[in-house]
């Protein structure tokens, strides 16, 4: 096993518990939206905006299987990335793969307070109507996610304990 990929919502911390598990590993990390806004050179969100997202999507699948080529690297994938074409089933064989799973509550309370103004499609929602927000698209997202090969749930610390016991395992 040298490729980890973590999976989940937005706000779910896969890049805050990425670094720390590749430090704590010895691996790379890279985290898939910063790999795809260094090469193309725009954020995430222009990127949504001047392509749409049929054809950041297809992005996205192309910079997943480059960085699926990296070795000893810990990969914090868009939230969406699991959910579009053979994307759950590709990580699945390339590596061992890893939701973050949070409460409604708990992605609420993060969203807000810090991810609110850098994401466009919250910039307008608070309260409930976040809530309902994330709730439907935990939803959608949610058959996608379950194939991890690890769900995680609790504190950032005990998901990166869950993490790093599963790991040795393997």
């Amino acid at each position: 096993m040298n490729r980890i990929f973590l999976i989940g919502y937005m706000g779910s911390g896969k890049t805050t518990i990425g670094k720390v598990l590749a430090n704590i590993v010895g691996f790379t990390f890279v985290d898939m939206d910063s790999y795809i806004e260094a090469k193309q050179f725009k954020s995430v969100s222009q990127l949504f905006a001047e392509v749409g997202e049929e054809k950041f999507r297809l992005l996205e699948q192309q910079c997943l299987h480059e960085v699926s080529e990296f070795e000893n690297v810990v990969i914090a994938t868009g939230g969406g990335a699991p959910c579009f074409f053979d994307n759950m089933a590709y990580m699945n064989k390339q590596g061992v793969t890893v939701y973050i799973k949070l409460t409604v509550d708990q992605l609420a309370e993060r969203l807000e307070t810090s991810h609110a103004n850098k994401r466009p499609l919250l910039a307008d929602r608070k309260g409930d109507e976040l809530k309902l927000f994330i709730a439907e698209g935990l939803a959608r997202r949610e058959p996608f996610y379950s194939q991890a090969q690890l769900s995680t749930v609790g504190s950032d610390e005990q998901i990166l304990m869950l993490i790093c016991k599963f790991v040795a395992e393997k």
